[in-house]
């Protein structure tokens, strides 16, 4: 094709809504969606399909296009030997997630761009990431890659088939659970060494490089230091935390997280922002606020969420899913500085600040990713705490800070004007849960209305525009409209948000709809022969294989945030079944976790929360009352992780939480005071009006 052809051409892509299969619309190459028009014409050609799966923000996405699927000599190949299909994964994580388990398989490693090469019948006999157009290096290129699979499915089809049919015979046996014993105390410890052994001293973090946020590491550890008082845990928390907010993954002027560190300092980012990253990222801050009190965790975290609410939010409530790292086709572009640029905009004084502050060069600290050249330009970050800066500078750290803020709002305004990255509208009801349960833990303890606010708007949205009439959820929304059947990440985490809205608020309508999904998901995910919930429902697209995920990646597993859910609402509603059901989830996938608990944290997390000690906390009193607003702002200003709040309402006959709860009825507001009855691990206390006594019972079974 000639360029002016390239430039008008569509593909089956034209009609998606997915802004990833959009990119992909104009390309050469015949794309099709998912589907069985795809599959029927593959068996109709006698052709294998070439499966390409990647995301609207994903960075190697777009240079793979660029390089390879933009070009009318790749797609020419392409078109002539493959039924070419496109999947964006945060869409479609189920196809993602099996193909994916395949590449490791078969490569050991895996990523985004994924390249499957399958049978029309979708068994996959080759897999990969990104590859060059011409083979280079040791690395084969995409042309060379057409000849080769063309040659094969030709002269050695039978092999192929062959190797295919094995391929996916080892797929659907990898899930095979064996279920084993009830998760102990010692488990915790093991998963606690692990990660102590990982941890990188100097730099804080869990690995040399590349360097992920993980949040899930970090509310694992500060429920350790909780359970033991393990100082050596709080440092190890505090050292990672304190690096992110200073180093280059931090956006100092903008604000937000970007998706990981590519060096061992947390200097330079992949710039890619990911709502889900801001999500448990503030999780972690929050939580490392309540246990330290270090005013810095709180501001950080207002920050990230003032991002959200001011760049990530539409008009009807709900979270966008990503911003990419290019802009004008350049990573990172948006978001760094030269010192000719700082000049420009600051006077003198802010100037020799932010050079200083900032770690600015002249020469640049950000490297051409093809050259390792210097190009002059800057990613901000800062060496030192505001208390050492501001003392070696002989100012007051509030002057400092004020200063600070001063020049970043100007950098800000600047920075506005520049092309901004594409922003990926797309909603999802599971990374939206997420959201919601930050910034309603946020609201709690920073006693911040704007935060609930936004979480309620948000969960309102999610419930009108993607619950069905059934009750049933979707998971994606765009362009007004919502579609594709949701996943089991979508009830775990919305059921997550949830939860937190109810103790935020103590309205009854929140737990309700919680127990109501958690009865749906129940019904179409649990594995009735094993135990554990299917990342897909029972009347979902038949695929290879009907996983079950454990895995704590990027963002928490299905099961883990599922198991914690099951525990939480059992404690809520006195409801034996619901911790039946943890217990399973926990016994099916403990073989599995056993030997490499580091990798499944937040499973971690909920077993916990399941070992004890646990504790139920009520609230008995009226909601207007002093007293009983005051005994529920002393519970949230502390740290303690495994409980759950409820407020039985006085001024209600009868209360509403009597209807869901079936061990409160008795629980009254004492001689007209507000009460408090603590119970742990399901034995309780006697009631107080008492804050100190409260908290002492809140106390009593930890170490520290």
């Amino acid at each position: 094709m000639n360029d002016e052809i390239i430039k008008s051409y569509k593909n089956h892509l034209s009609n998606e809504r997915s802004p990833y299969l959009l990119e992909h619309a104009n390309d050469p190459i015949n794309w099709y969606p998912w589907g069985e028009e795809a599959f029927k014409k593959a068996k109709e050609e006698n052709k294998p399909i070439f499966l390409s799966i990647g995301y609207s923000s994903c960075h190697w996405c777009h240079i793979f296009q660029k390089e390879s699927f933009s070009d009318s000599e790749v797609a020419s190949s392409m078109n002539e030997v493959f039924v070419s299909i496109k999947v964006d994964r945060e869409e479609r994580p189920d196809i993602d997630k099996i193909y994916m388990t395949v590449c490791q398989m078969m490569t050991g490693s895996g990523g985004w761009p994924l390249t499957i090469i399958m049978t029309p019948n979708k068994k996959p006999f080759f897999a990969g990431t990104y590859f060059p157009k011409e083979s280079r290096f040791g690395r084969i290129g995409l042309i060379d890659l057409i000849k080769r699979v063309e040659n094969l499915w030709n002269n050695n089809k039978d092999e192929i088939l062959n190797s295919a049919d094995q391929i996916t015979i080892s797929l659907q046996n990898i899930d095979q659970e064996a279920p084993g014993d009830k998760i102990s105390e010692k488990l915790l410890n093991k998963t606690y060494n692990q990660l102590k052994n990982q941890f990188d001293e100097k730099n804080g973090g869990f690995s040399e490089h590349p360097k992920f946020p993980t949040p899930h590491n970090i509310l694992f550890l500060l429920r350790y230091w909780k359970r033991t008082g393990e100082k050596e845990t709080l440092e190890m928390v505090e050292k990672t935390l304190q690096a992110m907010r200073r180093g280059g993954i931090y956006d100092h002027i903008g604000f937000g997280i970007h998706r990981y560190s590519t060096d061992s300092t947390w200097l330079v980012p992949h710039f890619e922002k990911m709502l889900y990253d801001q999500a448990l990222v503030a999780m972690a801050y929050i939580e490392a606020y309540q246990a330290t009190k270090n005013p810095e965790y709180r501001k950080i975290t207002q920050e990230i969420f003032e991002y959200v609410l001011r760049d990530m939010t539409s008009h009807e409530g709900g979270f966008y899913s990503a911003e990419d790292a290019d802009s004008e086709g350049e990573e990172g572009k948006f978001y760094v500085w030269s010192k000719d640029d700082l000049e420009i905009i600051l006077d003198k004084e802010e100037f020799d600040l932010a050079m200083k502050v900032f770690n600015v060069k002249d020469s640049g600290n950000y490297l051409e990713e093809s050259t390792g050249k210097r190009t002059g330009q800057n990613i901000l970050h800062i060496n030192d705490s505001f208390t050492k800066i501001s003392s070696n500078l002989s100012i007051s750290e509030k002057e400092l800070v004020s200063k600070i803020e001063n020049i970043s709002r100007k950098l800000f305004e600047v920075r506005e004007k520049r092309i901004h990255p594409h922003k990926d509208d797309k909603i999802l009801v599971d990374w939206n849960g997420l959201m919601n349960a930050a910034l309603t833990k946020g609201a709690q303890v920073f006693n911040e209305n704007k935060y609930l606010k936004a979480a309620k708007k948000a969960t309102e949205f999610i419930l009108s525009s993607l619950r069905l009439p059934n009750g049933r959820l979707l998971h994606r929304y765009r362009e007004s409209v919502g579609e594709i059947n949701a996943y089991l990440t979508d009830y775990a985490f919305l059921i997550w948000g949830l939860i937190e809205l109810y103790e935020a608020t103590f309205d009854i309508y929140f737990l309700k709809t919680a127990l109501e999904l958690h009865e749906i998901q129940l019904k179409r995910f649990w594995d009735n022969n094993i135990g554990g919930f299917f990342f897909t429902a029972d009347d979902s697209e038949e695929l290879l294989t009907r996983q079950k995920e454990i895995y704590d990646g990027a963002i928490p597993s299905g099961n883990s945030v599922a198991m914690l859910n099951l525990l939480r609402l059992s404690y809520f509603t006195g409801n034996h079944e619901l911790e039946e059901k943890a217990d399973i989830i926990g016994r099916v996938f403990t073989e599995k976790l056993s030997n490499i608990p580091v990798a499944y944290t937040n499973f971690m997390i909920a077993a916990d929360f399941a070992i004890g000690p646990t504790y139920s906390l009520v609230i008995a009193g009226n909601t207007d009352s002093d007293d009983t607003n005051e005994m529920v702002t002393t519970i949230r200003n502390e740290y303690i992780p495994n409980k759950v709040l409820m407020q039985r309402k006085t001024e209600q006959n009868p209360p509403d939480i009597d209807k869901f709860s079936n061990f409160v009825e008795y629980f009254d507001n004492l001689e007209g005071k507000a009460t408090a009855y603590v119970c742990i691990n399901k034995t309780c206390k006697p009631p107080t009006h008492d804050l100190n006594q409260m908290i002492e019972f809140l106390k009593s079974d930890w170490s520290n």
